[in-house]
C-alpha cells in the first residue's frame, strides 16, 4: 500500500498557527526552569550568607579559645613565679623576732652562746629567703617616701637633715619577691 503524500502548505492553504503539543511542553519546561533558576539564585545567596555567618562564628570562637589559652598560660606562669609567697610572708615575722632577740643584751656567757645560735639561725633563714628571691627592700639614707614600698606609721617635722617626704627611720624592714611587695617597710617620714 502506497502512502498518500501529505498536502504541502501553499499560498492558498496556510499552515496551522496553533502551537504544537511539543512546543507547548518546551515552553512550559523553559518557564519552569527559569523559575527554578530564580529560586536557586535566592537559595545560593542565602546559603552564602549562612556560610559567612558560620565562618565568622568559627573565627570568633577560635580567637576566644586562643585568648583563653594565653590567659591560662599567663596565670599559670604568675602562679609559678610567685610560688611560696604565702610561706615567705609567714616567715617574715619570725625574722623580725630573731633580729629583736639579737638586739637584746646577752648578759653572760650563756646569753652570748644563745645569741651566737640565734645569729646562725637568722643567717640560714636569710639565705633561704634569698635563694627563693625574697629580698629586703633597700632604703637609702634620706630616701624619698614611696607609698608602694613604704608604710608611714609616724611623721616628724622636716628639718635640714631630713627634707620633707623623706624616710627618717625604718621601724620594720620591708620585703619583696620578684618585684612584688610582700610587706612594705614601716617607716617614720619627715613632713
Amino acid at each position: 500500500m502506497a502512502k498518500k503524500p501529505e498536502p504541502k502548505a501553499t499560498a492558498e492553504t496556510p499552515a496551522p498557527e496553533e502551537p504544537s503539543l511539543k512546543e507547548e511542553i518546551q515552553a512550559e519546561m523553559a518557564a519552569d526552569l527559569d523559575e527554578e533558576v530564580k529560586r536557586s539564585d535566592v537559595d545560593v545567596a542565602a546559603l552564602q550568607k549562612e556560610r559567612d555567618d558560620f565562618e565568622d562564628k568559627y573565627l570568633r570562637a577560635a580567637a576566644e579559645i586562643s585568648n583563653m589559652n594565653n590567659r591560662f598560660k599567663k596565670e599559670r606562669a604568675d602562679l609559678l613565679k610567685y610560688d611560696g609567697q604565702r610561706l615567705a610572708t609567714a616567715v617574715l615575722p619570725v625574722m623580725d623576732n630573731l633580729e629583736r632577740a639579737l638586739a637584746a643584751d646577752a648578759g653572760d656567757d650563756n646569753g652570748a652562746a644563745l645569741k651566737k645560735g640565734v645569729e646562725m639561725v637568722l643567717s640560714h633563714l636569710e639565705t633561704a629567703l634569698k635563694d627563693n628571691a625574697v629580698t629586703e627592700i633597700a632604703i637609702a639614707k634620706q630616701a624619698k617616701f614611696d607609698p608602694t614600698l613604704h608604710q608611714a606609721v609616724q611623721t616628724v617635722a622636716a628639718d635640714k637633715d631630713h627634707p620633707k617626704d623623706t624616710v627618717v627611720q625604718v621601724l620594720q624592714k620591708g620585703y619583696e619577691m620578684k618585684g612584688r611587695v610582700l610587706r612594705p617597710a614601716m617607716v617614720v617620714v619627715a613632713n
